[in-house]
């Protein structure tokens, strides 16, 4: 039994109301108070949001069809895999700003909403060049061809975002103050308003996912070309994120293939685009490619590899008192 207008403006708000529920639960009753998000915690977390990601892709199978089904799971999976390489970022930007473990929930909440409303930008206008312009598949895919490339070069690299020159930018226009007050992003000073280092922590989190974004939009974009699938897939990873974060947070730098992984799978999307007028790849396969890329790239990790040297940097670790303002980034 199939639905008439995958595109159906109730659809939309639907889910959207759907999504406005969840994050007002989860801020205004679960995680009303701050606290250290321990693992127990994050672990019911995560298995609620795939729990619900998977029932909504069931429920795509049954309205929409399978095919729909197929995309909406294969594009839920790669961006989830590629929001792993998200994770290790957050943990050095808490490192280098110092984020209290307490606040780390919080930052992360507020920068998943500005996450959600990019995300959306991001989705309309790729799917708008795609529909309009052909020829801007072959762009998209080069780009993933060469961020995997480049991902598979660079896999033994620590992340530095706090050397974004955005970043730079806004820190030293900013008054900033140089020490935490509280949960507070904004304070007011002797009639001044003073930004906190967390809410620089929040701009350092949201300029790096519009950064991933560049990257994983094509990707899923890749995989179906009907907004709403592209979107509430996207929407789902992201969410679960927060969650998956505080689960993975203390073993994520064992995961050392876990990038070679990740560029294998922007290499196998970016050609699949490049020649998609040529070779017309099924999404169940490319379903099981990237799943079988990721399991892999983990299980390498986890069998035989060594864990990795590239953690945190030591700078970021030793971030003095005085520094904390990120106007010395």
């Amino acid at each position: 039994m199939m639905i008439a207008g995958i595109g159906a403006p109730y659809l939309w708000a639907g889910f959207i109301v759907f999504v406005l529920l969840m994050l007002a639960l989860d801020m205004g009753l679960f995680h009303k108070k701050a606290h250290v998000v321990q693992f127990r915690e994050a672990l019911m977390w995560s298995t609620c949001w795939i729990s619900l990601a998977l029932l909504f892709g069931l429920g795509v199978f049954h309205w929409m069809g399978s095919e729909r089904g197929l995309e909406f799971l294969t594009a839920y999976f790669v961006e989830e895999a590629l929001s792993v390489d998200n994770l290790f970022v957050f943990l050095v930007i808490f490192s280098y700003f110092q984020v209290p473990r307490e606040l780390e929930h919080r930052v992360l909440f507020w920068g998943i909403i500005g996450a959600l409303v990019m995300r959306a930008i991001f989705i309309l206008i790729g799917g708008a060049l795609l529909k309009h312009f052909h020829w801007t598949i072959y762009l998209f895919g080069g780009l993933l061809l060469c961020t995997g490339i480049k991902l598979l070069l660079e896999r033994g690299a620590a992340p530095h975002p706090e050397n974004n020159p955005l970043v730079r930018f806004i820190a030293r226009r900013l008054p900033v103050t140089t020490s935490y007050h509280g949960n507070k992003f904004v304070i007011t000073s002797n009639g001044r308003r003073m930004f906190t280092p967390l809410f620089m922590a929040l701009v350092t989190i949201e300029i790096s996912d519009v950064i991933f974004a560049v990257d994983s939009i094509p990707a899923v974009l890749a995989v179906s070309r009907e907004p709403f699938i592209v979107f509430t897939s996207n929407i789902f990873a992201i969410l679960g994120l927060r969650s998956l974060y505080f689960v993975l947070a203390g073993i994520m730098h064992r995961f050392q293939y876990l990038k070679l992984g990740l560029s294998a799978v922007l290499i196998f999307i970016g050609g699949k685009m490049l020649l998609s007028n040529i070779i017309i790849v099924p999404v169940g396969i490319s379903l099981c490619v990237v799943a079988s890329l990721i399991g892999l790239s983990i299980a390498a990790s986890i069998l035989v590899g060594k864990p990795s040297t590239a953690t945190v940097p030591a700078d970021s670790k030793a971030v003095s008192k005085g520094n904390r303002s990120g106007r010395n980034l």
